[in-house]
């Protein structure tokens, strides 16, 4: 089971929050201080210049970074060294359902645990949300692809195929 993180800047709706119902059961450990996050933790960071692949099991940790990215300093979040995009998947909560790359940090957390080779522990997540089934649904196929890649350009070569590149 990997430790899942998530920064929180409180710019998102307290009771929508994925990341704070994660909490609340135990899943997510929040923190509000960049300077908290842990040292080698993998960022979800979707101005990364590497997508996040199966080569990167070995990271101790993830964070999601649940915050309003117009005010996040992109220069603070490049000083994390593990920082990785996700690849294309398409959402399935009810406010972005259907469009790509708008996912919750729940979706994104689930994702990423997913390709990490965390299955169980991504459907564990994704059980806290009446939608979240629906998101390994949608996405069954890249996510079974993205798992089975070994490396960040196989995962760029298969997501290219779904945004037809």
């Amino acid at each position: 089971m990997i430790p899942l993180f998530a920064f929180r800047d409180n710019s998102c709706h307290p009771k929508k929050c994925t990341v704070k119902k994660l909490e609340r059961a135990g899943m997510v450990k929040i923190v509000t201080n960049l300077a908290k996050i842990p040292r080698n933790s993998l960022i979800l960071d979707p101005t990364a210049i590497q997508a996040i692949s199966p080569a990167d099991r070995s990271a101790p940790s993830i964070t999601a970074l649940d915050c309003s990215w117009e005010v996040l300093d992109p220069g603070i979040v490049r000083r994390f060294r593990i920082r990785r995009a996700l690849p294309f998947l398409v959402a399935a909560n009810p406010v972005n359902f259907g469009r790509p790359f708008r996912l919750t940090s729940a979706e994104a957390l689930a994702a990423a645990l997913w390709i990490l080779g965390e299955p169980e522990q991504a459907t564990a997540v994704l059980r806290r949300f009446g939608w979240g089934e629906r998101f390994l649904e949608v996405n069954a196929e890249p996510l079974a692809e993205y798992a089975a890649a070994l490396t960040s350009d196989d995962i760029i070569r298969i997501q290219s195929e779904y945004i037809g590149e």
